[in-house]
């Protein structure tokens, strides 16, 4: 059994000690390295104590003081000092000792090894084994005892933050060339590791020394890469947004706060810069080939398609918010049903105002009225017979969300009724 234990503790050292030359090329000194460790406990001796001398099975005290260095997230070295005080129980004979001890130990992160990140970031776990001296004192007499040791065991650690760890500890130590028994009652006759044992159990605090944020023992590999990588992908993610949802993502968009169903092109600049619904390329031709051609009477007079251009409210002038004057970059509408009118003696309209539901339903009817009685007075004034003109109040529209500025831009306008 010892043989085994020897072996492993053997491999266990090898193989911390070639991992660490391998990994530390990769250090990048962006975590701390350095911890001090403090703990305190009980022992248990197994063996060699002589016939009538025992100690209790939890037997107080031990006291450990430690630093380490960790290479990198995974692999590191420590020093320890130890004192552990062996007494006896009630039914065992009077006897005392002192065991001092003092170790170089490789350190595994058992924790990142295992990936512990998976599912916890605040639970971790060490392992431990080295070497070591230790002197054995009896204190009734003057007598020592001089031996090495191969010490092995796991700490448990709790991080409370990023600078100290609660640590619980289990250990095992085994004595080689152990001349007396732990109680210096008897000689041993022992050369080897056989029996000698004694484990200790601690909890104490890890205190991180260093400026950085995290220590080694918390660092996840490629932690910040992905982070990085997450961060593209989120950036990608918001690129592809729509924000005015003109149907154009907003990396490609020019015009980022084109209203609500608004016609755009591929860059998302609109082509309908009026609002009406009807895109510029469109109204351009219908008002070059209609509105300003009052010598072509044939295309206009009885024209079906014309009239019902009109009556679906294609041709209408647009409002600023809480203005009953039509706002510059939308008269052509006026001209339009001037010319159509001129063109059409015959023909009469409505001129029907509208409001966005924005303020109280009672001053947007006297609104919505002040527009369409606006338009008329235009109309009037290029000399249209006001027999011809009929003014209807619309009052609010809520066709449209309330709720968008861009959408209200859409409603607060006046439209035609040709009869």
């Amino acid at each position: 059994m010892k043989k085994t234990l020897l072996t492993l503790v053997f491999a266990f050292a090898l193989n911390t000690l070639s991992a660490q030359s391998e990994l530390v090329k990769n250090n990048t000194n962006e975590f701390n390295h350095w911890s001090i460790e403090l703990t305190g406990g009980f022992n248990k001796p197994q063996n060699p104590l002589t016939r009538g001398y025992f100690t209790s099975t939890i037997s107080p005290f031990t006291v450990e003081l430690g630093t380490r260095y960790m290479f990198n997230n995974k692999f590191g070295l420590k020093a320890d000092f130890g004192y552990v005080s062996i007494t006896g129980e009630n039914k065992s004979k009077d006897f005392g000792s002192k065991y001092y001890r003092f170790d170089l130990q490789a350190v595994s992160n058992l924790g990142r090894i295992m990936n512990f990140e998976t599912w916890t970031k605040t639970i971790g776990l060490l392992g431990h084994a080295g070497f070591g001296v230790a002197q054995l004192n009896d204190d009734n007499s003057s007598l020592t005892d001089k031996v090495g040791n191969i010490i092995f065991g796991f700490t448990g650690q709790i991080k409370l933050s990023n600078k100290v760890v609660l640590t619980g500890d289990m250990t095992t130590i085994l004595n080689a060339k152990q001349e007396n028994a732990f109680d210096f009652a008897s000689k041993t006759n022992e050369k080897g590791f056989n029996g000698n044992t004694l484990f200790t159990g601690t909890v104490g605090l890890t205190f991180y020394l260093g400026k950085n944020a995290k220590h080694a023992d918390w660092v996840i590999e490629n932690d910040d890469r992905f982070a990085a990588i997450n961060a593209r992908f989120v950036a990608v993610e918001n690129r592809m947004l729509d924000t005015d949802k003109d149907g154009v993502a907003n990396y490609l968009d020019e015009e980022t706060d084109t209203p609500a169903g608004a016609m755009v092109d591929t860059k998302g600049r609109s082509i309908d810069k009026n609002y009406n619904g009807v895109p510029d390329a469109t109204e351009a031709y219908v008002m070059k080939n209609y509105s300003s051609k009052t010598d072509n009477p044939q295309v206009l007079t009885n024209n079906d398609q014309i009239k019902s251009t009109i009556n679906s409210g294609y041709v209408c002038t647009y409002f600023d918010f809480n203005v009953s004057k039509p706002n510059n970059t939308s008269t052509e509408g006026i001209d339009f049903i001037l010319t159509y009118l001129r063109n059409n003696p015959t023909a009469s309209v409505d001129i029907i105002g509208h409001a966005d539901e924005v303020g109280k339903s009672a001053f947007n009817d006297k609104l919505s009225n002040a527009r369409a009685t606006n338009v008329k007075n235009i109309l009037l004034k290029a000399n249209i017979n006001p027999s011809r003109l009929n003014v209807i109040a619309s009052g609010e529209d809520n066709s449209v969300d309330k709720d968008s500025d861009g959408a209200r831009k859409l409603v607060r306008k006046v439209t035609f009724m040709v009869k």
